[in-house]
């Protein structure tokens, strides 16, 4: 991982000049994109994904992690009332585009508390304190 490179993708304003200026070097990925993925994968890590009609959010979580431990990530209540997960898979939301399509195509599924999440799940949890 060469640093001034390094320096110089962070730089760039727009991920398409990011992904020019890397076209340029002969790479896929900048040096950092690759030691997190090396990090996240000896460590175990995975993400998965809420979404809100504001916002979007990565949580990080070991690989294995059921679903009440997942929503205990956001907060402790989350897990103590965890009743159920509304799981949309990334690929699945990705390819359909929306979660309305996803749900239209029948693809959401209801989990439960045994449910191991996966990378890039998109989750909604039901609790109740």
């Amino acid at each position: 991982m060469a640093a001034g490179a390094e320096a110089d993708i962070a730089e760039l304003e727009t991920p398409e000049e990011r992904a020019e200026f890397l076209e340029e070097l002969g790479l896929e990925q900048s040096g950092v994109t690759r030691l997190i993925r090396a990090a996240y994968s000896l460590l175990g890590l995975r993400t998965y994904f809420t979404a809100g009609p504001d916002e979007v959010r990565a949580w990080t979580f070991r690989q294995g992690t059921k679903a009440p431990q997942a929503a205990g990530i956001i907060h402790t209540d989350f897990e103590k009332g965890f009743i159920r997960a509304n799981v949309i898979k990334y690929d699945d939301y990705i390819t359909l585009g929306s979660e309305s399509a996803v749900r239209d195509a029948g693809r959401l599924s209801v989990e439960g508390k045994d449910y191991v999440v996966q990378d890039g799940d998109i989750m909604h949890f039901l609790f109740n304190v």
